[in-house]
């Protein structure tokens, strides 16, 4: 049985509790601790009855005050956009073009579409447009489908090997595989698009083989036709890795990317707003 006394050295009663010989002191919470959680319970039960606050079987407790977050933040969302009309009106009646021509507009769609690039495309594309292994960089002048600001707003608008009856799409086909080419052209063909960048020697018969294979996508020249969404060989920017295995990895078993389509996604303002701003990135035509 517990037994209460008075701590020689303080002068408080103890509980009654003792552990190894140390005496726990029966010392009292402060009163304004004790006001103050009181206050705090009180506080919190005026609250549960005033806002929505219980869950229910069917929903929730609506609270005397009728108060809801989600109507809240629709109101302010409403407030925003009828003080943006203005020029989301002159948004909608303009062509991108026309957008990236208009110096006043062009402020607000570069502030507006940096916040859609960083949200939508920063994940695949890079912060600043500078790229990852497999995704393009649009921060340079090398562009598949064409860098002006309209063939930027048609590839966001409908993506790249999508469903959409509208998107770009091409198949570079497995050449060795579909027993196109042998494994020794391939080889040749390789080595003459390494020479277009400018590393290595062009061997007698490559050139032939590649504007056989080649030239009806990636030109005679090598340059690209963007009408067909060829890549430039002769820049050295390379998507899937510029090393002559990393070409002729492409050449047997090609990589194709898909760029998702962004209608229905994004509005037609926030398309143009981030096409104005992709092209300002550094590389649009």
């Amino acid at each position: 049985m517990a037994t209460h006394e008075k701590d020689a050295l303080t002068g408080t009663e103890t509980t009654g509790h003792e552990w190894d010989g140390i005496k726990e002191l029966n010392t009292p919470l402060p009163r304004w601790w004790l006001w103050t959680f009181w206050g705090s319970v009180i506080w919190a039960m005026g609250y549960f009855i005033a806002y929505p606050a219980w869950p229910t079987l069917s929903g929730y407790t609506k609270g005397v005050l009728g108060y809801n977050s989600r109507l809240e933040l629709g109101k302010e969302l409403e407030a925003v956009k009828q003080s943006r009309s203005v020029w989301l009106d002159k948004f909608e009646k303009m062509s991108v073009a026309e957008v990236a021509a208009d110096q006043e507009l062009l402020t607000y769609a570069m502030a507006g579409g940096k916040v859609i690039f960083g949200d939508n495309c920063a994940p695949c594309h890079g912060a600043s447009g500078s790229g990852n292994s497999g995704y393009p960089v649009l921060a340079d002048d090398d562009w598949l489908w064409g860098g002006t600001v309209d063939d930027i707003a048609q590839t966001i608008r409908f993506g790249i090997r999508t469903d959409h009856a509208d998107t770009r799409s091409n198949v570079m086909p497995p050449f060795v595989k579909d027993e196109l080419i042998t494994v020794e052209q391939a080889d040749q063909i390789a080595g003459y698009v390494m020479s277009l960048s400018g590393q290595g020697t062009v061997p007698e018969g490559d050139t032939a083989l590649f504007v056989e294979h080649c030239a009806s996508c990636h030109g005679q020249d090598g340059k690209g036709l963007s009408d067909m969404g060829g890549p430039n060989l002769t820049d050295g920017i390379w998507l899937y890795g510029g090393s002559k295995e990393a070409v002729l990895s492409q050449i047997k078993a090609p990589k194709s990317g898909v760029m998702p389509v962004w209608t229905g996604r994004l509005s037609d303002v926030e398309i143009k707003q981030v096409s104005v701003y992709v092209h300002s990135l550094g590389g649009g035509k």
